[in-house]
């Protein structure tokens, strides 16, 4: 049932709340009057539809706005939900507001900026058709606005994210200690990068404290019955459903993963092994993204953390983490927004192949991303070298359309919002920009894969062959990404030496990596 409606004249400001703003503290809510105002939150099929969005993903989203919803209500605002099990559904967002615009008449929309192009033009074309005014208000959940990112860039012609995170780290006085100078970066280094790279040997990890993980209540589980139902040919499953849907349980898992593994994170952030999703890792990505927890204070309690006790929470542990977080996060939300729309459709490397079928079910024989995929269609997650380094490394040498891999990453992953997915699918794993993120391609041979996990040990193909019947797919597929690309890799500094290593090979050897690669693209090897 949709609650009564104020009449029309009495509407000054109708509030829109999107599934990736559940903020109390946003700016839509700035001044907030509950006698003339009124929030408006809605499920849209083509949120989950637009992409071939997976189980946990569309749960994640519904169950936090019902809570954030519920929560609205319990403090008395007046709030216009329109559910999805609601007959009609609302089909898009769009079409939906022109809707509650023309039956409320209010004299204004306040919408905090969203985290996707196509849902702020959506929006913005709803209000100009019903000559309703948009306030559209700054997205104080971030501690660098748009504005600001594009006078950071000015002039730059390319976007180093290092640069970026020392100047945040500055002007927000994070690791920061006094010196001769003035304030100089904690320990006398801005990246303890080198210190981060460790892999756990033969022996594995050992015994990883799982984060906190949260019992499905009524609400929660109203939904996955809905999705269930309504999103039965999605991919992935619900089964293993326990993520933080509320204020309350991500400050709970916020403290449980600065207690328990945050100290180990840095060490073992680039580590992988084989049926452990979690590791050392936060996965504190989602709430972040769906705005439970602000990345201030994300920061400030691993800073704390090592000012409290260093031995126990190592410098080079909490700097990584930070860096993701006031770095990385900032610096790739600020890209999307200075380039869009036009950074979605780029192609540098011209990849024209299609995804494969089986990353949408996990089963190839290729041990790595047979892993990666099914915990990612288990859990809606996977850990970041997973990501850039199993899943979109195959990706990148196989020549797959990076707006198909964009689509795959945006679609199964839960923490997946266009403004942070779309500049690391593109940029950082894919390379489709020509290197305004990143300064190469992150091409490797499955040699890395085997330094960093034991996937490799499992598998019926050897990293270390380029060619033949054993050869490891991402080794064949490597040596044949230099060769398509020779001309314009030997031109880039950092990857001189891997093209002059390509030029060791004879035109034999050369001839048995194309034809094992065109196999590859075939279908013909991996098979389950």
């Amino acid at each position: 049932m949709r609650p009564a409606m104020q009449s029309p004249a009495a509407l000054r400001h109708l509030v829109v709340v999107l599934g990736d703003q559940l903020d109390r503290s946003s700016s839509a809510f700035d001044g907030f009057d509950a006698a003339r105002d009124r929030v408006w939150m809605c499920e849209a099929v083509e949120e989950s539809t637009q992409v071939w969005s997976a189980k946990q993903r569309i749960a994640v989203f519904l169950a936090a706005m019902r809570h954030f919803a519920a929560a609205l209500r319990a403090e008395g605002l007046p709030l216009e939900y329109r559910r999805l099990d609601d007959e009609p559904a609302a089909a898009t967002l769009g079409d939906a507001l022109r809707e509650a615009l023309a039956a409320a008449r209010p004299q204004r929309v306040l919408l905090v900026e969203p985290g996707e192009y196509r849902v702020r033009e959506a929006l913005r074309a709803a209000c100009a058709a019903t000559g309703v005014a948009l306030d559209l208000r700054e997205d104080r959940h971030f501690l660098c606005s748009t504005l600001e990112f594009a006078a950071h860039a000015r002039g730059r012609r390319q976007l180093r994210m290092e640069f970026f995170y020392r100047e945040m780290r500055r002007r927000h006085d994070v690791l920061m200690d006094d010196g001769p100078e003035g304030r100089q970066p904690a320990g006398g280094q801005w990246n303890y990068d080198a210190d981060n790279r460790e892999s756990f040997g033969r022996d594995g990890p050992g015994l990883v404290p799982p984060p906190l993980r949260f019992e499905p209540d009524e609400t929660t589980r109203e939904v996955l019955d809905l999705v269930a139902r309504r999103f039965a040919g999605h991919p992935g499953r619900l089964e293993h459903f326990g993520w933080p849907l509320t204020r309350a349980q991500a400050l709970a898992a916020l403290g449980d993963f600065v207690e328990h593994r945050l100290p180990h994170f840095g060490r073992w952030q680039d580590a992988m092994w084989a049926g452990q999703p979690w590791l050392w890792h936060s996965t504190l990505a989602v709430a972040l993204n769906l705005k439970l927890l602000h990345p201030r204070e994300v920061v400030a309690a691993a800073e704390q953390a090592w000012r409290r006790d260093p031995r126990r929470w190592p410098l080079a542990a909490v700097e990584g983490f930070v860096r993701q977080i006031l770095g990385w996060r900032e610096y790739v939300r600020g890209v999307y927004w200075l380039l869009m729309p036009g950074y979605a459709e780029l192609n540098e490397l011209g990849a024209t192949h299609d995804l494969p079928a089986w990353y949408w079910t996990g089963d190839t024989a290729f041990a790595c991303l047979r892993d990666a995929i099914r915990q990612t269609l288990d859990h809606g997650y996977a850990h970041h070298i997973q990501r850039l380094m199993v899943t979109g490394l195959f990706a990148l040498l196989y020549g797959v359309r990076p707006q198909q891999v964009h689509a795959w990453y945006l679609a199964v992953y839960v923490d997946a919002v266009e403004w942070v997915e779309l500049p690391n699918t593109l940029g950082m794993s894919q390379f489709a920009d020509g290197g305004l993120m990143a300064s190469k391609p992150y091409a490797a041979t499955g040699q890395y894969i085997a330094r960093m996990g034991n996937h490799c040990a499992g598998c019926r193909f050897d990293p270390k062959q380029r060619s033949g019947e054993r050869a490891c797919p991402f080794t064949t597929l490597y040596w044949d990404f230099l060769a398509r690309h020779e001309a314009r890799l030997a031109a880039n500094p950092r990857m001189a030496l891997q093209v002059k290593n390509l030029a060791r090979l004879d035109a034999d050897e050369r001839r048995a990596i194309a034809e094992r690669a065109d196999a590859i693209r075939r279908g013909r090897v991996g098979r389950p």
